[in-house]
């Protein structure tokens, strides 16, 4: 203890911790005639903070959306459960291509394992081309996608073996399979990460899941390879276990997206909305909405009450205009001249369908104004909690420009 001269009594203070709602008191500095430092916590809990902050965004919770922790608790018992079945599955992989017999050669294996990652590489271009636009205005879909896509892809390596002379056909299916896996997967992870970053933070938060993984694979190979160990040359045993981890995987990745409540608005979300409006005058929450949407395509639940009377399946965004009829570019043009002389979108109806042409000078509003116009043919949408800056859908290719004059005016 210092001797010190002052006049008044100063206190100083010392506080950790990265959000202001989460600060701890961690040291007191007291100077009079003397100065004295108190100190609080001991040295394990400082450590287990510094632990925790390897795993968790800075200012965690109050950083994060309120799903945030729900999502990362079954994203990694899901991604645990794909790295113990991804080691049985390699090593059946490696026996069929020949590892540790001696009839099989160096050149052999490696030109199969090639051929392999060239069918991997080739799917993952084609997936990205074809689907590329659409990963984002469908994240929770797609997210799920990837992984019962992945879940094939081991499943054809597992199947391998069993089937020598289809051995190379089923590999590169497997490999295909998990190709759009990989676009598809990262390309969702990156929309969810903006989704759950409050405070600008998506780069934190994509470092801390990070380390939430790398923990889950330490723990999955580790698991993955006692268990390949104790059912090796137990081909019964390795199925039961592939199956039984397969259907948890499943589970898990439903129960993930399930947890999601994202706040902006696609195709569906903004159906759901505004249908509900209309009907009950009741704006719904972002988590009502999330609880009603689907995470699979509508299709594969042709006997819900909802996918029957989704409005926007009745909607055509950014329709080619070149396509159109001739009746159908008639009343377009009158249209043009009419009702949406000044607007940035043509509303055409026909048979039921409701055809939207986006002009080639609109924005993002532009187009958010023309769903919501065909959806209620009517007004738009206002409500809180819902981002309504733009709507996420695919890209629209086609657009069109219209203008209005006298027929001698110089044409560009």
């Amino acid at each position: 203890m210092e001797e010190v001269k002052t006049a008044e009594l100063v206190v100083l203070e010392e506080w950790g911790g990265s959000s202001s709602t989460e600060q701890s008191r961690t040291a007191t500095i007291t100077a009079n005639t003397s100065i004295s430092i108190q100190r609080y916590g001991g040295r394990f809990n400082r450590f287990g903070r510094r632990l925790l902050d390897a795993f968790v965004p800075e200012g965690f919770p109050g950083s994060v959306t309120p799903d945030y922790v729900p999502f990362q608790i079954w994203d990694s018992l899901q991604g645990l459960s794909t790295y113990v079945r991804t080691m049985l599955s390699t090593q059946a992989l490696l026996s069929a291509i020949g590892v540790g017999e001696k009839s099989a050669t160096v050149i052999g294996a490696t030109f199969q394992w090639f051929l392999r990652d060239l069918t991997g590489m080739l799917g993952g271009v084609l997936f990205t081309f074809y689907q590329g636009s659409n990963l984002d205005s469908n994240a929770k879909m797609w997210r799920l996608a990837a992984d019962l896509m992945n879940d094939l892809g081991m499943l054809m390596d597992l199947l391998s073996p069993l089937f020598p002379s289809a051995f190379l056909f089923i590999l590169c299916l497997g490999s295909l399979s998990r190709s759009f896996t990989g676009v598809a997967s990262g390309a969702t992870r990156a929309a969810l990460t903006q989704h759950f970053a409050l405070q600008n933070n998506a780069a934190d938060i994509s470092a801390k899941e990070g380390s939430q993984e790398t923990v889950a694979t330490m723990i999955g190979m580790a698991l993955g390879m006692l268990l390949a160990q104790v059912t090796a040359g137990h081909s019964l045993a390795i199925w039961v276990l592939f199956l039984t981890l397969t259907i948890f995987h499943m589970y898990a990745n439903y129960r993930a997206v399930r947890c999601l409540s994202l706040t902006t608005l696609n195709y569906e979300r903004s159906s759901i909305l505004l249908q509900h409006f209309i009907e009950t005058g009741q704006v719904l929450s972002p988590q009502k909405v999330s609880a009603m949407e689907h995470v699979l395509p509508a299709w594969t639940s042709p006997w819900s009450s909802i996918s029957g009377k989704m409005m926007h399946s009745h909607i055509h965004l950014g329709a080619r205009v070149s396509s159109l009829k001739h009746r159908d570019v008639v009343e377009l043009l009158q249209l043009a001249s009419s009702h949406y002389k000044e607007a940035k979108y043509i509303l055409l109806q026909r048979k039921g369908t409701i055809t939207i042409i986006v002009h080639k000078d609109s924005d993002a509003s532009d187009v958010m104004q023309s769903f919501m116009h065909a959806l209620v043919m009517a007004s738009l949408l206002q409500s809180s909690g819902w981002k309504t800056e733009r709507l996420l859908s695919p890209s629209i290719i086609w657009k069109g420009s219209w203008k209005c004059g006298s027929s001698d005016a110089k044409n560009d």
